[in-house]
């Protein structure tokens, strides 16, 4: 591992979270690194073809990273609202992907499962949120 690739895996790892490879780099950069984006992005593929880290497809079609805390074959339970990310096994998707390749003559089966909702912090939130905005708007009648 390089020395900027350890710099990379070391932010990484303290954002605890899913982050881009922007907003990445934006970190290092303000933590006094000078490092280039196109740096950063090879530093994560690099790590990414080492299976050192989890790669998330987000919505809006850009890549988020964040570090691999199993070397197992995983899923990932993402809250949309604070990014909490939960680490899962699927037997009974592993088999399901595996049926379904059968099914249809593939061999050698992979896949990728990432599950989104809301975190039960972020939902007592919004329902405190919602609660509060129904008394506010019971008080002004």
């Amino acid at each position: 591992m390089t020395a900027r690739q350890d710099t990379v895996r070391q932010a990484l790892t303290t954002a605890r979270t899913f982050v881009s490879a922007q907003d990445l780099h934006a970190r290092l950069r303000s933590a006094g690194h000078k490092i280039g984006l196109t740096t950063v992005y090879r530093a994560l593929q690099a790590m990414a073809d080492r299976g050192e880290l989890d790669v998330l497809n987000a919505g809006d079609g850009q890549q988020v990273y964040r570090a691999c805390g199993s070397g197992s074959h995983h899923h990932h339970l993402v809250c949309r609202t604070c990014g909490q990310t939960v680490e899962v096994s699927g037997p009974a998707v592993e088999r399901w992907a595996e049926a379904v390749g059968s099914e249809h003559g593939f061999t050698d089966v992979t896949h990728t499962v990432e599950i989104f909702g809301t975190c039960p912090s972020c939902a007592a939130a919004t329902e405190s949120a919602g609660q509060a905005a129904s008394r506010d708007s019971a008080a002004t009648r």
